[in-house]
């Protein structure tokens, strides 16, 4: 299970927060000086992203990969604040990312990631999320938002429900 896990996180975030970033980055001619801030900004997705790995793997029994869901609805960990922590990490890593190498094509391969994250999310994701997972799923929601806690009254108020 380990390796399957390994190798979602290889194929999905890998590709997304690191082989196209970098490859935007090194035939990015106008990138800037960057700034360090950045540096904490990436450090942070990484954090996030390793940490959500882990809790889909043992309490979710399963991987990130669509090829291979978690069993479980996960709801521990960073899901006590946010249903898609993973992928809040991703673009902290390119927002981070494009802060360090002062890249703007870098920043508007951010924007691009995170508008086809919230309609797979909110499209895909939460449907097949409310079917699978029934009641449990229809509770949760309830009770934690989409992406941020923006504020301590935000948690417990949640979008709109899946259809």
């Amino acid at each position: 299970m380990l390796f399957r896990a390994l190798l979602a996180f290889i194929a999905l975030p890998g590709i997304f927060a690191g082989l196209i970033p970098t490859l935007i980055t090194l035939n990015d001619q106008y990138r800037g000086s960057g700034s360090w801030p950045g540096i904490v900004l990436l450090f942070c997705g990484i954090v996030i992203l390793i940490w959500c790995v882990r809790d889909f793997l043992v309490t979710g029994l399963g991987t990130l990969a669509p090829w291979d869901p978690p069993k479980n609805l996960v709801i521990i960990g960073l899901y006590r604040y946010s249903r898609n922590p993973m992928y809040v990490g991703i673009i902290m890593v390119i927002g981070g990312w494009a802060l360090c190498v002062g890249s703007l094509f870098l920043a508007m391969y951010g924007l691009l990631l995170a508008s086809a994250f919230y309609f797979r999310v909110v499209f895909g994701e939460e449907l097949i999320l409310a079917r699978k997972f029934g009641e449990q799923w229809t509770d949760y929601i309830k009770k934690v938002p989409r992406w941020l806690p923006l504020s301590p009254g935000s948690i417990g108020k949640s979008e709109r429900r899946p259809r």
